[in-house]
């Protein structure tokens, strides 16, 4: 390595296993509130958005705003908000009747305006309006790009330390700066 030459990475390492990341981007604070684990099933999709909604009162209103993952849109979810908001219908089975037919319809059910927890997807393809896209861009320039992880427990430690760090330090609303303009004339 020379002064002024690009740092090269070497051909051959030692891959030691991958981490899921789970976050949430509170739009409000900047604060971002996250889970590392081995899995990114719908059980832990699930399983976050409640420790998540347990973070204020249970009358809170949730607006969430989400890509069309398919954890994202599942019977686990649907359950969790049904309970949540307090919903006793029946949700039917999934691929059969009801609620849980079907993705549509599941969808359908999470983006009802009468829930207190209300679900909305991003566009195919659109991901980037949502803001935990942007922070998970921040992780991945400041933490990841270049970086040497010696274990899954390594890699699992500096990423929960990383967002420590961030909430204390850099947590702040984004800012949107590109100005629209129409697409049609």
């Amino acid at each position: 390595m020379r002064s002024g030459d690009v740092a090269h990475h070497e051909f051959e390492y030692v891959r030691h296993g991958t981490q899921s990341v789970i976050a949430a981007f509170d739009v409000a604070t900047g604060q971002v509130h996250g889970i590392v684990g081995d899995t990114r099933t719908e059980q832990d999709y699930a399983s976050f958005l409640e420790a998540l909604f347990a973070t204020a009162a249970p009358s809170t209103g949730w607006q969430v705003i989400c890509d069309n993952l398919n954890t994202h849109l599942s019977e686990s979810v649907v359950r969790l908000v049904a309970r949540l908001c307090g919903i006793e219908d029946e949700l039917g089975e999934k691929g059969k009747f009801g609620v849980l037919t079907s993705m549509a319809t599941r969808e359908a059910f999470l983006r009802d305006p009468a829930h207190r927890i209300r679900i909305h997807f991003t566009p195919k393809h659109a991901s980037w309006l949502n803001q935990i896209e942007i922070w998970f861009s921040i992780l991945a320039r400041k933490l990841l790009r270049r970086a040497s992880f010696t274990s899954k427990q390594d890699l699992r430690e500096r990423i929960e330390r990383f967002i420590a760090y961030f909430n204390k330090t850099l947590a702040k609303p984004f800012r949107w700066t590109k100005t629209g303009k129409p697409l049609t004339a």
